[in-house]
């Protein structure tokens, strides 16, 4: 391959030749970018630092891949609070339909399960991915694994530990994910070589971790890794319904990975962090006392909790960290229905789904074009933005990557792909 840096004019690449664009990181960002650059025409060279490409992706899908959901445009946008209105136009060009549209053209249709998410037929990651391996070999895409990005040498051109000499590209895009996960290849590594070339970054912070509490011995030898199903979780005027495990050391699941955001900014200015855990959301509390009041007498507390008011032995554990459980059938249901527990912490990033911080939004352009370094994209989890799972971590990271695909054909004077017409 010839190393010298090709001359990008507003009409595309010198000579009307196929312009080269590195796309480095093998996820679902990269993998979408390369995808529709390649289908442009463009020759696509990705490296990954692992052996094989999207292993965070697949270990997404081994409880059964969530591509989507299937939420109204608005109440979806605001899973993404302060980044909504950024990402909108993203998520707009490719929304959840095209997504499934994409996921069927791959062979791989989708249903959307009674929690509102969206899953291939075959409920895996590995039949998806390698369809569309399959797919971009066949539009010429070129994968290089063990190779791990480690800048630019004085001519621009990119580095990789793993590969023998420079590589000069036409535009490059950036996929490397956040710091979550670190073993399956993001570990963050990128921000000191962004930084040093003058991008603003905003911290990489855990994000869809887990809370953590103060247990007894007790609570923790009996009921570490035991379920909490079908509960409430309020923090401030947020509340979110889900499942959740209790831990040795808290507690995880969908709604605390939802409130992780408020909890980390209470957490940060030392404020209040009590969460308030509803046990029977599905019952009023009114119904919830009736019940316990119809108990029989001399009845054990713990079969009055797991008879009347219908909890499993962790909730009842729970419920008895807060404190000795009232008699009276009124009170006691207001314990179930609210449950004070104190969030001491979050976990780590070695610990989390997800990352926060990043390249922040002042950082680059509306293509996704770091303005810092021209002719560099960035795409996917490295960008400030953060979601509950449930779908829209995976759907932002996939529009990220066409966008930043769209910045990259922009640049080179490529006609774009057609918009998607589906609607959302």
């Amino acid at each position: 391959m010839n190393t010298e840096t090709r001359n990008v004019t507003a009409g595309g690449v010198a000579g009307g030749e196929a312009p080269t664009v590195v796309v480095v990181g093998a996820g679902p960002a990269g993998l979408m970018a390369a995808d529709v650059l390649a289908g442009a025409g463009c020759r696509v060279r990705v490296f990954d630092r692992m052996p094989s490409p999207a292993r965070k992706f697949l270990l997404a899908g081994r409880g059964g891949l969530n591509l989507t959901h299937s939420a109204p445009r608005e109440p979806f946008l605001r899973r993404y609070g302060a980044a909504a209105d950024w990402l909108a136009p993203m998520l707009d060009a490719f929304p959840p339909s095209r997504l499934r549209a994409f996921a069927a053209e791959l062979g791989e249709p989708t249903f959307i399960g009674t929690s509102g998410r969206v899953f291939p037929q075959a409920f895996k990651a590995s039949p998806l991915l390698r369809s569309w391996l399959r797919r971009l070999d066949t539009l010429g895409v070129e994968l290089a694994g063990r190779r791990l990005w480690t800048g630019w040498d004085e001519a621009g051109r990119l580095t990789f530990a793993g590969e023998a000499a420079p590589v000069a590209a036409d535009a490059v895009v950036l996929a490397l994910g956040g710091a979550s996960w670190p073993r399956l290849g993001s570990d963050g590594g990128w921000t000191g070589l962004l930084a040093g070339r003058g991008v603003a970054l905003a911290p990489l912070t855990a994000a869809n971790v887990g809370a953590l509490a103060t247990w007894s011995p007790l609570l923790r030898e009996r009921f570490a890794g035991h379920p909490l199903k079908r509960i409430a979780v309020t923090f401030g005027d947020t509340t979110i319904r889900g499942e959740a495990v209790l831990t040795a050391h808290g507690l995880e699941g969908g709604p605390f990975y939802a409130l992780a955001p408020k909890l980390r900014e209470a957490l940060a200015a030392g404020a209040d962090s009590t969460v308030i855990i509803d046990l029977r959301p599905d019952l009023a509390i009114e119904t919830l006392s009736d019940r316990l009041a119809e108990a029989r007498k001399g009845e054990s507390l713990s079969n009055r909790l797991r008879k009347a008011a219908g909890l499993e032995p962790a909730a009842i554990g729970l419920l008895r960290e807060a404190g000795a459980p009232p008699t009276h059938a009124w009170d006691l249901a207001a314990a179930i229905k609210r449950l004070p527990v104190r969030v001491t912490g979050l976990a780590g990033l070695e610990r989390a789904i997800s990352t926060a911080g990043g390249v922040t939004r002042a950082a680059v352009d509306e293509g996704l074009m770091l303005r810092a370094v021209p002719g560099t994209f960035v795409a996917g989890e490295m960008l400030d933005w953060e979601a509950p799972t449930g779908g829209y971590l995976l759907q932002a990271s996939f529009a990220t990557g066409q966008r930043a695909a769209e910045g990259v054909l922009a640049r080179l004077g490529r006609p774009l792909p057609p918009r998607w017409v589906g609607g959302w």
